[in-house]
């Protein structure tokens, strides 16, 4: 049997990413936001059809995933090795990866509802922050619960074996359509927004999806998850973390 040299495997990742319209792609997914191939095509300056066969060679050399969300489909980088070894070729090339922007409207934007769960810039924020503090583990079919995270979402108010014994997927990464990042799905992410409307932290809109995060939630968002300059009812302020 014969077995690949790793040499081998280095020049056709290298070919890979040579090719300067998946390099530009590649490059665009380095802000760890996902795109459609509709997106990268149009970054790459491709035809659709094209970017579809770019893809699927960045995806048979271990670069790119591909993500579906409902019936869009995302692709990202697969790993975060692949974006270091993208990041280590853009300092011997000189260059830096465009930021990336979305368009949704402000309000959607900063805080939101995906279903029955928290969304926008805030969702995406609460999400990394758990993981940051390892309440939540990776499994094969989405996310399970730390010791640590049993504790602390219990020490927040929220019935974790209620959570778990729901007729429903308990935790996994929901793709954000305008962050292009996870937010939080599934029973935990439901009871975290139940939680939060609870306590008042955030206020739904009554005439849409968005949410407002109050004075008080503004506080308790703060000092619980160390997020800050979240946007408060009748301000235009962003959310991020210390």
């Amino acid at each position: 049997m014969n077995v690949a040299h790793p040499d081998d495997a280095v020049s056709a990742i290298a070919a890979a990413i040579g090719e300067p319209a998946r390099a530009r792609m590649l490059y665009s997914l380095v802000d760890g936001h996902a795109r459609t191939s509709t997106e990268l095509a149009a970054v790459a300056g491709v035809t659709p059809s094209t970017a579809s066969v770019h893809l699927q060679r960045l995806k048979a050399q271990g670069l790119v995933k591909l993500l579906a969300q409902g019936k869009h489909r995302y692709y990202s980088l697969e790993s975060p090795q692949v974006a270091a070894a993208l990041e280590a070729l853009s300092v011997l090339a000189g260059g830096r990866p465009e930021r990336f922007e979305p368009n949704t409207p402000y309000r959607l934007r900063a805080a939101r509802t995906c279903y029955d769960h928290i969304a926008g810039t805030l969702g995406v924020e609460l999400h990394d922050r758990f993981l940051e503090r390892r309440w939540l583990a990776a499994g094969e079919s989405g996310y399970g619960l730390t010791a640590a995270g049993r504790q602390a979402f219990a020490a927040l108010g929220i019935d974790v074996e209620a959570a778990e014994a729901l007729r429903r997927r308990f935790a996994f990464p929901c793709l954000d359509w305008s962050e292009r990042r996870p937010h939080l799905g599934g029973a935990l992410g439901a009871a975290v927004l139940a939680l939060a409307l609870k306590r008042r932290w955030v206020a739904e809109d009554p005439d849409g999806r968005a949410l407002s995060v109050t004075t008080t939630g503004v506080r308790e968002l703060q000092s619980r998850f160390g997020l800050r300059d979240i946007v408060e009812e009748g301000s235009h302020r962003k959310v991020s973390r210390r």
